[in-house]
């Protein structure tokens, strides 16, 4: 029986604990021993007062922009607080960041228009090229922080973009002990699923007396896209894969792609 294409790899999952299980499922499915490292936490925003604001008057916006699981479950729970129903959305054009915040917002039953070809802000802008959206209303409910390419480019087209904080990203409490048995010896890849990730992960190489944990050179990124590689790079990581599909599947199929160039000693 030929072995599994990712046996004998140890891969580094730096989701939230509550996400992890699609991309490590798939890799363990694989063949690969996953090494679960948690960098961030998703958190309630230290204040619901912005979103349940906006979830008050959403008969006074024309669209709604969604990029992320996180800020579709926010959103929800919002509505449901101030007993209202999914259906409080359904005037509104709506726009998804790409196929599993998409996926989210029609398991609740919300009409989705539109899904950008390219799953990432500049996609989102891409799909509404060629409208006037001269004094539209956009809601965006995302994390506290976000790039802020949609609502600056919105602006320059004349339209108002109300970005709201619908949750935060946090370093999660960790045990330093198990961590480092987890990350000895380094493993083969250490996978980013956005840029947070990213940065906390080299957080955690940073934290005072954990130096030595894992250098940053020695880190061999696997990146959902474009956008997330760039952090790595910049936080010193080499990025040896990135998702063509900027998706976990994406990812994943990336990752089965390049272990076998890693063997022939080409990427070694």
């Amino acid at each position: 029986m030929s072995p599994l294409p990712l046996a004998g790899k140890r891969i580094a999952v730096t989701r939230a604990r509550a996400q992890s299980e699609a991309l490590a499922q798939p890799l363990e499915a694989l063949g690969a021993t996953v090494l679960e490292v948690p960098t961030i936490e998703i958190r309630d925003p230290d204040s619901w007062q912005a979103l349940d604001s906006a979830v008050a008057h959403l008969d006074e916006f024309d669209f709604l922009i969604v990029t992320s699981v996180n800020g579709v479950q926010k959103l929800l729970e919002r509505l449901t607080a101030a007993g209202r129903s999914a259906s409080a959305v359904a005037h509104l054009e709506v726009g998804a960041i790409g196929p599993a915040t998409a996926a989210e917002l029609q398991k609740a039953g919300i009409r989705v228009d539109f899904v950008p070809g390219s799953y990432r802000a500049e996609g989102l802008l891409d799909a509404l090229a060629g409208r006037d959206l001269s004094g539209k209303r956009f809601l965006i409910p995302r994390a506290r922080v976000a790039r802020d390419i949609v609502p600056r480019v919105l602006g320059e087209r004349g339209a108002h973009a109300e970005v709201v904080e619908a949750y935060q990203t946090a370093l999660p409490a960790l045990d330093w002990n198990a961590l480092r048995k987890r990350l000895t010896p380094p493993p083969d890849l250490v996978t980013f699923t956005s840029s947070s990730t990213a940065l906390n992960f080299a957080r955690l190489l940073e934290e005072p007396g954990e130096r030595d944990l894992l250098r940053a050179s020695a880190v061999r990124a696997a990146c959902i896209g474009p956008i997330t590689s760039e952090t790595a790079r910049t936080l010193g990581f080499e990025v040896v894969v990135e998702a063509a599909e900027y998706t976990v599947p994406g990812l994943i199929a990336a990752i089965r792609e390049y272990f076998p160039v890693a063997r022939t000693g080409s990427n070694t």
